[in-house]
């Protein structure tokens, strides 16, 4: 029997708080709560929006889940990191073409040089023989007179993929991005090679006047400006209009070097 006055309890009248729980509930009996211990003292009170059960929800002010962590927005700075390791080279060719938008983000922080380098400087061995003088004046040329031609070619177009990808990264960076050099340079030098790839190809045979090669040559250039936007975007962590931006120039100078002189 309780002492006189004091209400009657049954079963285990104890909780982890040390407030009896016969009466949590009952009509006409009032609860007491020490500071910040009750049901509502976690509502609107700081960033989360909601407290259920004594656990918090994983909500938060921005509208972030974050599993029960609180999630932090650092307006301004990078995005979350790669997801993923690097990507071997074969991987990175294929992906450009078929994975464009998931390649960029997975290597956005990943030197591309060598892939960069080597298929840049094959594309320039080739390029020459695109044109119809120039590959004309190469095979009519004696041997030892064409091979410095075509690799001075190749060492011009590397040369010119460097200049263009720098003023790129440049660009970027000036419109609010905040991406590398090394995996943008790299980068824009593989998508302007591999994208004039199947132009290049028609035109070894057809030459560079064949109305397919100049739709060809077209085409190829739009989807360069396509995936040298994705790429800027996801570098660089911009939206499209200023990626777009950004690769404009690169675009001009692929247009004034390898695809009016075709016309």
């Amino acid at each position: 029997m309780p002492p006189p006055g004091q209400p009657e309890y049954f079963g285990d009248t104890r909780t982890s708080y040390g407030r009896p729980t016969g009466y949590d509930d009952a009509p006409g009996h009032t609860q007491a709560f020490a500071v910040g211990e009750a049901p509502d003292a976690y509502a609107h009170s700081g960033p989360y929006q909601q407290y259920d059960g004594g656990q918090y929800d994983g909500r938060y002010d921005d509208g972030q889940y974050d599993d029960g962590h609180v999630a932090t927005y650092r307006a301004g700075q990078s995005a979350a990191p790669p997801t993923g390791p690097r990507l071997h080279w074969k991987e990175l060719l294929s992906g450009i073409a078929l994975r464009p938008g998931q390649t960029f983000w997975q290597m956005r922080d990943y030197q591309v040089w060598g892939p960069a380098l080597i298929v840049t400087f094959v594309y320039g061995l080739l390029a020459v023989f695109g044109f119809d003088t120039a590959r004309k004046d190469v095979l009519n040329s004696t041997f030892s007179n064409s091979i410095p031609w075509v690799l001075s070619t190749a060492v011009a177009v590397v040369l010119s993929g460097l200049m263009t990808g720098a003023v790129t990264h440049a660009l970027a960076r000036q419109f609010g991005g905040d991406g590398g050099w090394a995996p943008t340079i790299g980068l824009s030098m593989l998508i302007t090679s591999l994208t004039d790839a199947p132009r290049l190809l028609f035109a070894l045979f057809l030459g560079g006047g064949n109305g397919l090669v100049q739709v060809l040559g077209w085409l190829t250039w739009l989807a360069c400006g396509a995936l040298l936007t994705s790429m800027v975007s996801k570098s660089h962590d911009l939206p499209w209009q200023k990626a777009l931006g950004a690769s404009s120039i690169q675009l001009i100078a692929l247009l004034v070097l390898f695809k009016l002189p075709t016309l």
